[in-house]
């Protein structure tokens, strides 16, 4: 079964560069820097601490992160077969499964966006398959409207019942991916480890999104670059550095992968709506929020959206959000007035 995990792993090694390059500190410094770097979820990621020599002294977190990041893997990835998520899928309509806390936090909030958004559906795995997407993500063939309308029938958040007792589905064959929300999470797992041992001043990447906490060593503060979505192919410009604080940070837009069938171009995106591939004005929306999967999840909604309604949901709920379009013009920009302090 192919599935297209439309994230933002095209941004890892740019966000994670600019970041590296802006945190150096000087010999003066007292601080000292905690770094690990590993894989999970098919992607890498790269963590910095920074805290005092005193206090990290005889602490390893390395062991925990990775046993964290193993869990939440386990639970999560439709690549495992006998992960939490597969066990869910293959259960008929009706049966209540027990789940893991882990599970029980990213499905519910994965159900919360979907309803809040309309654009987020962790259960349209089936129609991405409908598309036929192969590895290269290019689908094979454009599916009838009588077969986009009956799948679209049977996907939804809302065929999903999440009680204390577990989770459920009301109609046989759906199943869950949590490709959108579930790297947030285990970034927010990450930083939960490392401020039980007390420090507050870090970085978490993993593939491209972030969570960012405190300050670096001289009271630097963080900055992140958002990338050009116009340059060169194989080129990578700053479009702009933001100061995120203490967030998770989100960026959504794989504008260089688009494909074009019947003489139409689609972007890779679906809208569970309507069951068809993005064709709108906006290329690249950058999310702020507490947590990185909650941006996560966001990020890749308004995508879908298009410019005109992705503003106007972020400034009805309040969300530091930077969308950039295009036009005929070239590129157009926006900052929602909950954005502005960051940039």
């Amino acid at each position: 079964m192919n599935r297209v995990f439309y994230r933002q792993g095209l941004m890892a090694f740019f966000l994670l560069t600019m970041t590296l390059l802006m945190a150096g500190c000087s010999q003066a410094d007292k601080a000292e820097e905690l770094y690990f770097e590993g894989k999970t979820m098919g992607t890498t990621y790269h963590i910095k601490v920074f805290a005092e020599s005193s206090k990290v002294a005889g602490v390893d977190l390395h062991p925990e992160i990775k046993q964290v990041l193993k869990d939440v893997n386990q639970s999560m990835s439709t690549y495992i077969p006998d992960s939490e998520i597969n066990q869910f899928n293959q259960l008929p309509a009706g049966q209540v499964m027990p789940i893991s806390a882990d599970f029980r936090n990213v499905v519910a909030e994965s159900i919360r966006l979907g309803e809040s958004t309309k654009t987020l559906d962790v259960t349209m795995g089936p129609l991405i398959d409908l598309w036929g997407f192969g590895p290269d993500k290019k689908p094979t063939k454009r599916p009838s409207d009588e077969a986009l309308a009956a799948m679209v029938a049977k996907i939804g958040v809302d065929k999903l019942e999440l009680t204390d007792a577990g989770l459920m589905k009301t109609i046989d064959g759906l199943e869950l991916s949590f490709s959108a929300t579930a790297k947030g999470y285990g970034i927010d797992k990450v930083a939960e480890v490392i401020e039980s041992h007390g420090f507050t001043n870090y970085m978490v990447e993993i593939g491209g999104e972030l969570r960012v906490s405190g300050i670096k060593p001289n009271n630097i503060t963080w900055k992140i670059a958002i990338e050009q979505p116009d340059a060169e192919p194989g080129v990578r410009k700053v479009h702009k550095v933001i100061e995120p604080g203490t967030n998770g940070i989100a960026t959504s837009g794989d504008y260089r992968i688009f494909y074009e069938m019947d003489g139409v171009t689609y972007s890779h995106l679906i809208d569970p709506v309507t069951g068809m591939p993005s064709r709108h004005d906006l290329v690249s929306v950058t999310v702020l929020h507490p947590s990185a999967m909650t941006a996560d999840g966001l990020a890749t909604a308004i995508t879908v959206m298009g410019m005109e309604k992705a503003q106007k949901y972020a400034e009805e709920h309040d969300l530091p959000v930077y969308l950039i379009g295009k036009s005929d013009n070239g590129l157009v920009t926006y900052s929602s007035p909950a954005f502005k302090p960051y940039l």
